[in-house]
Parts: structure tokens; sequence; C-alpha cells
């Protein structure tokens, strides 16, 4: 006759005991045991010297770094914002030998001795640029964090307009572009607003150009 008790397991005592077993096999690695060899070499860097708001600099850049993340990280310059980071969305907008381009998707080293202006190359305060008095005039931002953006790609738009550079929905792309609603929605189209300030950009972007009844 076997006097040893009967052996039972419930469900809370095989949970328990599992946990145990997992706690005690999770050793921690020693951080000296990790495996040795040769340094990883430093990626390699190619100069860059670009005019950036007036100023000429010069910097040594991994090939991959873009421009926007060498405005901001290398010359903490971060007016330009990185929103989408795949050039939808227009936070990053920056002018290039004067044209707007997105910042994001486009390498540093591709604009060696180009003419940078970013937002911090427009006004200051107490002296605004027009289009950022009239931002802080018609209400074109709540959040402001696209609103950098957005003012470049203003300035630009109401350039291309006068160098009659046609649109998708200009009527005559033979003859010269006109500024109404309907082109300044088209492209702005590019610069997404979160807050949907649209209307105000449009009346601030009307007000500078001195036209009326823009809607």
């Amino acid at each position: 006759m076997n006097d040893e008790p009967a052996f039972t397991l419930s469900r809370r005592g095989a949970l328990v005991g599992g946990a145990a077993a997992a706690a005690a096999g999770a050793v921690p690695i020693d951080a000296g045991a990790a495996p040795t060899g040769p340094a990883q070499p430093a990626p390699p860097t190619v100069p860059v010297r670009f005019t950036v708001n007036g100023k000429a600099r010069a910097l040594d850049l991994d090939p991959r770094v873009t421009l926007l993340d060498a405005l901001r990280e290398h010359l903490n310059l971060t007016g330009s914002k990185k929103g989408c980071d795949h050039g939808q969305c227009g936070a990053c907008t920056v002018m290039v030998e004067g044209k707007r381009i997105n910042s994001c998707l486009t390498l540093a080293v591709m604009h060696d001795g180009d003419a940078i202006t970013t937002i911090e190359g427009l006004g200051r305060p107490g002296d605004l640029h027009p289009m950022q008095a009239a931002f802080v005039k018609h209400d074109g931002f709540q959040c402001g964090y696209c609103t950098p953006g957005q003012i470049m790609s203003s300035i630009a738009v109401l350039q291309e307009i006068k160098d009659g550079v046609p649109s998708y929905v200009t009527a005559d792309v033979a003859g010269s572009a006109t500024l109404t609603g309907e082109e300044l929605r088209e492209r702005m189209s590019g610069n997404i607003c979160r807050c949907a300030a649209y209307s105000n950009i449009i009346a601030a972007i009307a007000d500078v150009a001195g036209a009326k009844d823009v809607a």
C-alpha cells in the first residue's frame, strides 16, 4: 500500500510554475561577452557647400542625408518641418535657386553650390515678410506646424503666376495665368493643413497679391 499523498496540479499552480521556469531561463546576456570583431568604419562623407539664407555654409555629410535633415540636424534651421517624409504634405518646402521643392525628397549633395532659402531667411519679429504678415492678419494657421511650408509655397505660387507658368486648371496654357481662387487652390494642393485653414490661406495669398474677390 502506497502511503504517499496523491499529487494534484491546479491550473493556477501550472501557470505559476511555468512563469517561474521562464524567469529562471531568462538569463541576462553579459554586455562584456558581446562578440568582438573589427570596428565598423564610419560612412564616407562628402563636402557640400551652399548658400543658405544668404550665408555660405560648408558641411561634410553622409551622401544619403536629405536636404531637410541637413538643414534641421546640421544647420539647426528647424523651421522647415518633417511631416510625412514622403513629399506629400509640403511641410518641408524650401526655395532652391528661387524654385520651391520638397526638401525631404532631395539629397543635400545634389545642391552643392545652390542658393537655398528657408522660412528663417524671410522676415524677423517686427519686420515680417509680407506673406508672413498676411498669414497673421488672416489667421492662416492654427497649430502652425505646416505654416513654414505653406508660406514658402505661397510666395512661390505668386511668382509662378507672375511668370505665366500654367497649372493643371489654367484655361489657356499658351496664355498668361490669372490669379483666381481655383488657381491658388490647385497650386497649393501639395501643402496639407490638417487644421483646415485653407480659406484663410487663400485670403492671405490674395491679400499679398492685391487681388480682391478671390474665393
